[in-house]
C-alpha cells in the first residue's frame, strides 16, 4: 500500500491507518485518535490510563476491542501499535471522558 494512503488528516493531526485484507476493514491508530481528540501532551499515557479506568469503572476490557498491527512510528521504524476498526473506534471514543 502506498504510504500516502496510509495517513489521513484530522484538523492538524495525522492519523495512521492500514487496510487489513483478511478482515476487509480499515484500522486506525488509537494513540493518534486519542491525541487528536484530547490534545493530551502524552497520548500514550492517556490511552494506558483510560484502559485502566474503563476496566475499573465500566467493567469493559478495552483490550478485547483493539488489535495490534505494525505501523511506521515517528522514528521511521515499524512498531506494534494499538489499532481499532471504525466500530471499535467509536466505542473507544465514547470512553474518552472529555467527549462524553
Amino acid at each position: 500500500m502506498d504510504n500516502d494512503r496510509s495517513l489521513i488528516a484530522f484538523e492538524k493531526y495525522s492519523i495512521r491507518r492500514l487496510y487489513n485484507e483478511q478482515s476487509e476493514a480499515w484500522y486506525f491508530s488509537v494513540i493518534d485518535v486519542v491525541s487528536a481528540l484530547t490534545d493530551s501532551v502524552n497520548p500514550r499515557d492517556y490511552w494506558f490510563k483510560m484502559k485502566v479506568r474503563v476496566k475499573t469503572d465500566e467493567g469493559l476490557e478495552l483490550s478485547t476491542i483493539w488489535r495490534q498491527f505494525k505501523m511506521k512510528a515517528s522514528d521511521g521504524k515499524m512498531r506494534e501499535t494499538d489499532c481499532a476498526d471504525v466500530q471499535e473506534l467509536f466505542r473507544i471514543i465514547q470512553s474518552i471522558p472529555s467527549l462524553t
